[in-house]
């Protein structure tokens, strides 16, 4: 047979064989893509994830929520969640830790942004993924989000599914008069001075029945009050002292209601943002309270904003501090720096 046609038979053969292969090739992804439309087999396809559930059972809507997740979980193919209610001695720190050591994949946080705060303290600097049902008063963490914090189910499935986002967290070291320090993380806003006083004297039964309400009416009691001196050093920068009402640091701005208190915050750009305010009368307040609900960018002489990666703060006498809205005492100084882009959360899609 000449040289010439046996090479033809040859690539003829080839043709055919590989013809065949690729019919059989998309044959086989056809089935399997029918396959995987089939919702039990998809979700035994997925690999399951491991759900843990950290819960503050004083919470209204802790009940609702718990169930929530379990069904969430169950219906993604995920298994029971291991579930951890937080108490008044222990409002989630160990609870964060066990869910650790239980290697779960999602560590869910329904509570407040104090419940949320423990949590990150343990689960910032760790591959474990934070999901966030809003049912505290403020919920600022979630409004900086874009959550809808009235929508339960619809955070549950954002806790589970929803697309993951680095953001900043920011470590303090708060110390006392006595010499002794005390090492926290926070997701939103730290403060001494005026906020702090009004977070402490904010009424819980008032706070149950108004909501955020309720801090406008403790605010209104502290609007009078002398200013305080304190020394600021940004970036280890030169000291400046400054007469103050209230000192702000904010990972992020939004309040209730929409009001960017700190316009330019950003929950990921490895920056604090410091809101330094000195009002010395009621007028003063008025001043800020206008700037902040017009959102006027320009500036006025009772509120200043700085940036920096860290603050170093000091006063003379002992002044009331606040973390994420929950009052921490009386303080002497503070260090506060910017851990960038230390936990990953579940966030809405659109984000």
């Amino acid at each position: 047979m000449p040289l010439e046609i046996l090479a033809l038979i040859l690539v003829a053969a080839a043709l055919v064989i590989a013809g065949v292969s690729l019919y059989s090739v998309r044959k086989l992804k056809t089935r399997l893509v029918v396959i995987e439309e089939a919702p039990v087999v998809a979700r035994s396809l997925k690999a399951a994830k491991k759900v843990a559930l950290i819960v503050n059972p004083s919470k209204a809507g802790a009940e609702a929520a718990m169930a929530a997740v379990r069904a969430a979980c169950v219906e993604a193919g995920f298994g029971d969640p291991l579930i951890y209610e937080t108490t008044v001695e222990d409002p989630g720190h160990s609870m964060a830790v066990e869910a650790l050591e239980q290697k779960c994949d999602i560590v869910v946080v329904a509570g407040g942004d104090g419940t949320l705060r423990e949590a990150a303290e343990v689960l910032a600097d760790t591959d474990a993924i934070m999901g966030v049902l809003p049912l505290g008063t403020g919920n600022l963490l979630a409004r900086n989000l874009d959550f809808n914090v009235d929508d339960v189910e619809a955070a549950v499935h954002t806790a589970l599914h929803g697309r993951i986002r680095s953001i900043d967290a920011a470590k303090i070291v708060l110390e006392r008069a006595d010499g002794s320090t005390e090492d926290h993380v926070f997701l939103v806003m730290a403060g001494i001075g005026f906020d702090a006083d009004m977070m402490n004297d904010t009424n819980e039964d008032l706070k149950a029945w108004l909501g955020p309400l309720a801090y406008a009416e403790a605010g209104m009691r502290h609007l009078p009050g002398r200013r305080r001196t304190v020394t600021l050093s940004l970036d280890d920068g030169p000291e400046q002292q400054r007469k103050i009402r209230s000192v702000i640091f904010a990972n992020c701005g939004r309040l209730q209601g929409g009001f960017d208190l700190v316009p330019d915050a950003v929950l990921d750009d490895g920056k604090l943002d410091i809101v330094v305010m000195s009002p010395q009368s009621v007028a003063g307040w008025a001043w800020i309270a206008a700037k902040t609900a017009l959102r006027h960018r320009g500036a006025i002489p009772v509120i200043d904003y700085y940036q920096a990666r860290k603050v170093r703060m000091s006063v003379p006498e002992p002044i009331s501090s606040q973390l994420d809205g929950d009052t921490t005492g009386d303080v002497v100084a503070m260090t506060v720096q910017i851990l960038p882009q230390a936990l990953r959360l579940r966030v809405p899609a659109r984000l």
